[in-house]
């Protein structure tokens, strides 16, 4: 291949001096094809192929190369061919006598050409993207999975994390809340993949039905709900690189948190911190260029909407209502009813027409028992031989003084003071237990063993009175005997004189 400066030299000879190309041939000693070459192009074009190359031994493989690459796209990522897997397999399969690297190379070619490519996007403000990420971290010292909200404003790339034990309708409703507060404002639009808390069905036409706790989500805050295509993360780009962004950079190392609350105070502040950082070739930060998002946001409703499930059920004949596979109790005067049952991020609470009948702390697991102790006690009154193996008692930690004082009424009254120390149970129905804790405490003192002093006692120390008890109502006591004072007795107060 001849150097750039001939081509230089033959080209000025031939149309600046304006020379034959006969002459050019025999001045610089090159045939006429050759300079006839340097007059069409002006650099060294290379070797150029007028037929493609011959594969003897490839061709015939061709359509069963193309064949595997084409199931692989529809085959799990870690179990697709290799280019050696392939090769084994013509050779095994087709008697294929050929190389390796005339395999691996079309291989390479072929994969090149069945690669997505994709569109550059703009994104205008005050329009967000929301998915769920998964990590693990230490929560009150045990490691369990997070699930991860996370809602990205791609114009200005700002974020919002917040993480839940599961990833359930309640986190869903509650990040979204969250999230508009975090925000101060409700995106125009928000764009979802079709995860199965926000999609009901996919229609044969593309159209999406909604389910009930999305409409309204979509109704309270009214923004507009965006869908990307089935299997496709990267039409929300955005708010899938968070996800990774927030794993890699929020939560690790693992993070360890004395609860959920606790992490998400931390998320939030990162999230924050982040503002001042510049995002991609941006010269402006990322809290800079929020303003212009936060111009466009809508305003929050008045009242926020309650980010909760509800479910209909009904309190079966152990006061049991079931909620997500866990059984919870309500008092035992509702069996039998109609309920509804709202399952937040932390707490569930019953409901009996409208009224607030039963509130637990939030179970994750499935076929747990929560119950209330309280909810039995009036029960277990009509039943006393239930009392040692209601299993709503089981491991209800009260001060050691209430097993005292069960000792003492059952020595001393027998049955009855079983019943009775039900009562003194009772007492926490309307009072906080520390209040009764200390009225059995101050009764035992006083040797007042029975449910009415400890109700008296409990009742002063509400009222902030002093004690006044009555012990004619109490005929079990042992009585103290008291006579006249005479005057003989005041001279034991009168010191002797030794005669």
């Amino acid at each position: 291949m001849f150097a750039v400066e001939v081509y230089a030299a033959v080209r000025r000879f031939a149309f600046v001096q304006g020379r034959s190309r006969r002459e050019a041939a025999r001045v610089f000693g090159l045939s006429r094809e050759t300079v006839q070459k340097m007059c069409r192009f002006s650099l060294p074009p290379g070797y150029t192929r007028t037929l493609p190359i011959s594969k003897p031994k490839l061709g015939a493989m061709l359509p069963a190369i193309d064949a595997i690459l084409e199931a692989d796209r529809t085959a799990p990522v870690k179990q697709r061919h290799t280019a050696k897997r392939i090769f084994e397999r013509l050779r095994d399969e087709q008697g294929f006598a050929g190389g390796y690297t005339v395999v691996k190379d079309y291989v390479r070619i072929g994969r090149a050409r069945g690669r997505e490519t994709f569109v550059p996007l703009s994104h205008p403000p005050g329009h967000a993207q929301v998915d769920f990420g998964e990590a693990v971290g230490v929560i009150g010292g045990v490691q369990q999975k997070l699930h991860f909200f996370c809602m990205d404003l791609p114009q200005s790339d700002a974020c919002f994390v917040k993480a839940y034990p599961c990833e359930t309708t309640e986190a869903f409703l509650d990040g979204h809340v969250a999230g508009f507060a975090f925000f101060g404002g409700v995106p125009l639009s928000i764009l979802y993949d079709n995860l199965k808390i926000a999609v009901a069905k996919i229609c044969g036409d593309g159209k999406r039905e909604r389910t009930r706790a999305f409409t309204e989500l979509v109704s309270h805050y009214l923004f507009a709900d965006r869908f990307g295509r089935p299997g496709k993360g990267n039409d929300k780009g955005k708010v899938e690189g968070l996800v990774k962004y927030a794993r890699a950079n929020f939560m690790t190392p693992v993070p360890e948190a004395a609860s959920f609350d606790a992490l998400n105070a931390t998320l939030a502040e990162c999230c924050r911190a982040r503002q001042s950082d510049c995002a991609g070739q941006h010269a402006e930060t990322i809290g800079e260029r929020m303003a212009a998002d936060r111009a466009v946001l809508r305003e929050l409703p008045a009242v926020p909407l309650e980010p909760c499930e509800k479910r209909a059920g009904r309190v079966s004949s152990t006061s049991l209502v079931r909620y997500r596979n866990n059984d919870t109790s309500v008092p035992t005067a509702y069996e039998f009813r109609d309920v509804v049952v709202k399952g937040f991020v932390d707490q569930v609470v019953i409901l009996c027409g409208g009224v607030v009948v039963a509130r637990h702390k939030r179970a994750y697991g499935e076929g747990e028992f929560v119950a209330d102790p309280l909810h039995y006690l009036a029960l277990i009154e009509q039943k006393p031989n239930a009392l040692d193996q209601a299993a709503a008692l089981q491991g209800w930690d009260l001060p050691e003084v209430f097993q005292h004082l069960r000792h003492l009424l059952e020595a001393r009254m027998g049955n009855r003071g079983t019943r009775e120390f039900i009562q003194v149970l009772r007492l926490m129905e309307a009072m906080p237990q520390a209040i009764v804790t200390a009225a059995v405490t101050e009764a035992i003192r006083l040797g007042a063993i029975g449910f009415d002093a400890v109700k008296l006692i409990a009742l002063a120390r509400l009222e902030r009175r002093p004690t006044r008890l009555d012990l004619a109502a109490y005929p079990h006591l042992p009585r103290p005997a008291v006579r006249t004072t005479s005057a003989a007795d005041y001279a034991t107060l009168v010191p002797r004189v030794a005669a």
